[in-house]
């Protein structure tokens, strides 16, 4: 029964007095994962450098990200962040070639703002969709054309959850000469993600989130046998085909993803990432989705039955591992909450509440009846205000 909810979420402690719908931004804190950060505190203690155990780590970790999405080990670059593995991408294309990059609002700032950048080489930034919530496959459409190099579509919103149809994208992107990299940090660990079904061409995650490790380390998945326009600029020793051979004079790019790597890997975070795979990958994704699901659906019911605003889809297909609800000040609901240990992340006008595989129904309950008591308490001080005014 290594699949039953209850079970899994005994592996987080902290969840019995606190209720945790901040996976989209820092998942929770397992005893696997804390007992990693031992584990590299005591190698650092009893050991002073062992490199080869730690690079071992790296390597572990880039081996199961990759089965995690059906890739190979040599399609995956570990890096340390999603902002670093989509600049890799960018610095690898030429734009004088073809210039167009297409993107949308629902993209997370720190990829976007990468795309913008490139302006500066020749790179002419499309955006798809208009209205900042929804994008389809035709808003796409409307943008690419024989000029497009490189079509950026995330798998799940930031914002709100919005998954957007990215193997409808990604067909289009390629029947049209483009190549199409994913943005996919918002779902892997609680959606079933798979490179081959997708047709993507690049595809970043990383740990912190729904992978429930820690900052620090980023997976870029390159579609093996996928040709490079340029190398790309941000390079270092681990990035050579032979990192041990210390050649100052020697400038060699691999031909499979670990040429987007740079310098030396972030050791603690492929602690924690491994960590993550620990709890992850016995799991059956599929009944993980099935979960998650259940829980956004019924939590967008409950909160729209009192009359809440939700900024998320509200059908299954179309609607990620959280839930955004819209208020006028997020911040100071978010902090009201925090008091009653109920963590949650605000991101402009919406409280961003996720789901994972150890949420249940009594954080359900809890969120609700918290978000509604904050609402009777704002209302009886605007109500006292109007007395005394």
């Amino acid at each position: 029964m290594r699949d039953d909810p209850a079970r899994f979420r005994a592996q987080f402690p902290a969840l019995a007095d606190t209720v945790h719908l901040a996976s989209c931004s820092q998942g929770a804190l397992s005893s696997r994962l804390a007992y990693a950060l031992q584990e590299i505190g005591f190698s650092l203690r009893d050991k002073g450098a062992p490199w080869a155990e730690w690079t071992a780590q790296v390597d572990r970790a880039r081996e199961r990200f990759a089965r995690f999405i059906g890739a190979g080990p040599g399609e995956v670059a570990v890096l340390s962040c999603a902002s670093e593995a989509a600049f890799q991408v960018a610095s690898s294309l030429d734009w004088s070639r073809r210039a167009g990059v297409v993107t949308t609002d629902l993209e997370f700032p720190s990829i976007a703002q990468v795309w913008l950048a490139q302006r500066a080489r020749g790179a002419e930034v499309r955006v798809a969709g208009d209205n900042g919530t929804t994008v389809d496959a035709d808003g796409y459409a409307e943008r690419i054309d024989e000029r497009v190099n490189l079509v950026s579509v995330p798998l799940a919103c930031y914002g709100n959850g919005a998954r957007p149809p990215v193997r409808e994208i990604a067909r289009l992107a390629h029947e049209r000469g483009a190549r199409v990299f994913v943005d996919a940090y918002q779902a892997v660990g609680v959606l079933p993600v798979d490179v081959r079904e997708l047709g993507c061409d690049y595809l970043v995650s990383g740990s912190l989130k729904y992978l429930l490790g820690l900052p620090g380390i980023a997976f870029l998945y390159v579609r093996g046998g996928l040709s490079h326009q340029r190398d790309p600029e941000l390079t270092g020793w681990f990035g050579r085909r032979d990192p041990f051979a210390f050649d100052p004079r020697t400038l060699d790019f691999p031909s499979d993803a670990r040429r987007f790597e740079v310098g030396t890997p972030p050791v603690p975070s492929a602690y924690a990432a491994n960590a993550g795979f620990d709890l992850l990958e016995p799991l059956d994704r599929a009944e993980v989705a099935r979960h998650v699901s259940e829980l956004t659906g019924e939590l967008t019911e409950r909160l729209v039955e009192a009359g809440e605003l939700v900024a998320s889809p509200t059908d299954d297909a179309g609607r990620g591992p959280q839930v955004a609800l819209v208020d006028e000040d997020p911040d100071a609901l978010a902090e009201w909450l925090a008091r009653r240990r109920i963590v949650t992340a605000p991101r402009g006008r919406v409280l961003r509440l996720s789901l994972h595989y150890y949420n249940d129904r009594t954080d359900l309950d809890a969120v609700t009846e918290a978000v509604r008591d904050y609402r009777c308490l704002a209302a009886s001080r605007c109500a006292l205000g109007q007395r005394t005014s």
